[in-house]
């Protein structure tokens, strides 16, 4: 596959026709506008097909700018997880793109994708009513914690965080929040 073909082939599978294939790839900042449409696309289909999904983050990971290729690929799993049902369901659809991973070179880039993954598996676990053990919650990015501390509703899980949170400032509005939630769930 090479670049051009690559960008064709994304661009047509989510339907965009107003990006210049020859503008984006001779730009980067181009494509990774256009990677960044074609995952937005992709995340609001209604159905999901995990080959297709596993086949476009191939492709945009073949992108030879790796931090643009990373944060389309983030994107993608920060919208896929949102929109999940559970943990189970992101589970099995993350599974099939983690493999895909393995195309970035830098091990920082692949580790930031599992550990996003990660988080949101623990995340949609939470609104599924578990109540993490403080070293689940530690394993937890700051950035996930942070989430968790803005819009959990268990108070059990604010409680936990108001009290063992990485940084200050989500322990501080875990604690301000849990005094003011109550009732069970995530």
């Amino acid at each position: 596959m090479t670049l051009r073909s690559d960008v064709a082939g994304l661009l047509a599978e989510a339907g965009i026709r107003d990006v210049d294939v020859d503008d984006a790839v001779a730009d980067e900042h181009v494509r990774s506008s256009a990677y960044q449409r074609v995952v937005s696309v992709i995340a609001d289909s209604r159905s999901r097909d995990q080959d297709r999904d596993r086949a476009i983050v191939a492709a945009i990971l073949r992108e030879p700018n790796e931090p643009a290729s990373k944060t389309a690929v983030v994107a993608l799993v920060d919208r896929i997880a949102m929109k999940a049902t559970g943990p189970a369901e992101f589970r099995q659809w993350s599974a099939g793109l983690l493999p895909e991973t393995d195309r970035l070179k830098a091990e920082g880039n692949r580790e930031f994708i599992r550990r996003r993954v990660h988080d949101w598996l623990l995340y949609l676990s939470i609104e599924n009513g578990h109540v993490p053990t403080p070293a689940e919650l530690a394993e937890a990015t700051n950035w996930m914690q942070r989430l968790l501390a803005e819009r959990a509703t268990s108070p059990e899980v604010l409680a936990l965080l108001a009290e063992s949170a990485h940084t200050r400032k989500t322990r501080n509005v875990a604690g301000n929040r849990a005094g003011s939630v109550s009732g069970p769930g995530a």
